[in-house]
């Protein structure tokens, strides 16, 4: 039998194929992610005094594949015309999703 091998040219045009095919995609595509275990209740935060040209994004409990984990409240560079939305929880049909923050107009 002769093995199947491929040149190093053909899997590099290969590899360059497929990452430029990736700039096809949306700026906003994502996996989404439903799980089985409710987030705790949110933790209590002392926002600090505001800061000029930024918005605070409160804190919330994300997933990392094994449990919630914290992340802490913290400024972002305001985007004017437009206003954050923070990262929310909701319940779908028993499971729990993660609605991540981002930005409105």
């Amino acid at each position: 039998m002769k093995p199947n091998t491929m040149s190093a040219g053909k899997l590099f045009a290969g590899i360059l194929f497929s990452l430029g095919s990736l700039t096809a995609l949306p700026s906003h595509a994502g996996i989404n992610l439903d799980i089985d275990v409710a987030p705790p209740a949110p933790r209590e935060e002392v926002v600090p005094p505001p800061r000029e040209g930024y918005v605070w994004a409160p804190g919330y409990y994300n997933w990392n594949g094994h449990q919630h984990v914290w992340v802490q409240g913290h400024f972002i560079r305001n985007k004017p015309g437009r206003h954050y939305v923070a990262d929310t929880w909701e319940q779908r049909d028993g499971h729990y999703h993660h609605n991540p923050g981002h930005w409105e107009r």
